[in-house]
């Protein structure tokens, strides 16, 4: 329970240094937030009514006036109105958040299990599969997303015309985009795998699993993996983080709606208040998928729970 309570305290305080974060970076952009709600820098919008947009918003208070606001509304829920769209961001984000998840998870689970087939093909005793398990691996993690994704649409699209080049709708249709995201994911995953495995190869309980009768695959799935993987665990909320940033670029390449989408044109117009409610949601998303993997982790591996309990007891 301390350790839980010591996690959830961690937890808000990163939500509290990312929305700080995110609302200062945010008042370095040049440019006149109050000229999104009149349309955009484009739209040469009248000084009289620049100055009621900033008032209608609060744009003419002091910054901290306005940081100390942010954080009262965030408290009770309330993320603002997009300057934009004249809606409120929850609604906004609503209508996002659907596709991008979608996306994310399935390119999280995707370089899972591309993760897991590379670490178990590395725990056999062929040299030579495990070297070229590496060296996937290695590939895998230095691909860049929107160059892969390029890739995959030259490939499958226009060579072999096997899958859309643009999101559909349609379960084909997030394939091309899952891959892009996943690939480079499960390069970084069944690394940090691998080093797991080789430590828990030569662990006492591995050898006590042989002397009991077990056969080998069963070594490598019931014991060698089930170890190994938690150091991957550790890296899912990364992971998940990582995907939801790469979302911005792969749905732009594939016409696909969602966060990556939104966040890109609510930039390019200086809706604060859209910007700031995406990235409090990827924290959030974030701090969630920590909380999980923590529990996970607690469930593969007691010991951890145990390590955990105890540093909070000395702190």
């Amino acid at each position: 329970m301390a350790a839980l309570l010591s996690r959830i305290g961690g937890a808000l305080a990163v939500l509290l240094t990312v929305a700080t974060l995110a609302f200062l970076a945010l008042q370095l952009i040049p440019g006149d937030p109050a000229e999104a709600a009149l349309g955009g820098p484009g739209s040469q919008a009248s000084a009289e009514a620049l100055a009621a947009a900033r008032a209608q918003f609060g744009l003419d208070r002091p910054v901290l006036v306005q940081y100390l606001d942010f954080l009262w509304r965030l408290v009770r829920g309330d993320l603002g109105l997009s300057y934009a769209q004249r809606i409120p961001v929850t609604e906004v984000l609503a209508q996002a958040i659907g596709p991008t998840l979608v996306l994310a998870l399935v390119s999280l689970l995707l370089a899972w299990v591309l993760a897991l087939a590379s670490v178990l093909v590395a725990t056999g005793r062929s040299r030579f599969a495990r070297g070229i398990a590496s060296a996937l691996d290695l590939t895998a993690a230095a691909l860049p997303n929107f160059w892969l994704a390029s890739l995959l649409v030259l490939l499958f699209s226009s060579l072999l015309g096997w899958l859309p080049a643009v999101s559909t709708g349609s379960v084909s249709g997030i394939v091309l985009p899952a891959l892009a995201l996943a690939i480079p994911t499960s390069g970084f995953i069944a690394q940090v795998c691998r080093a797991g495995v080789d430590e828990a190869v030569g662990a006492p309980f591995i050898e006590s699993a042989r002397a009991r009768g077990e056969t080998e695959l069963g070594v490598r799935l019931r014991h060698v993996l089930r170890h190994g993987i938690v150091p991957g665990l550790n890296l899912t909320a990364w992971a998940l983080g990582s995907l939801l940033g790469g979302a911005a670029v792969i749905e732009v390449i594939f016409a696909r709606p969602g966060l990556g989408r939104t966040l890109v044109n609510a930039v390019l117009v200086r809706d604060i208040p859209v910007v700031l409610g995406i990235v409090l949601f990827a924290a959030l998303a974030y701090v969630v998928v920590s909380l999980i993997t923590d529990l996970l982790i607690a469930r593969v591996d007691p010991r951890t729970e145990a390590r955990m309990d105890q540093a909070v007891v000395r702190a």
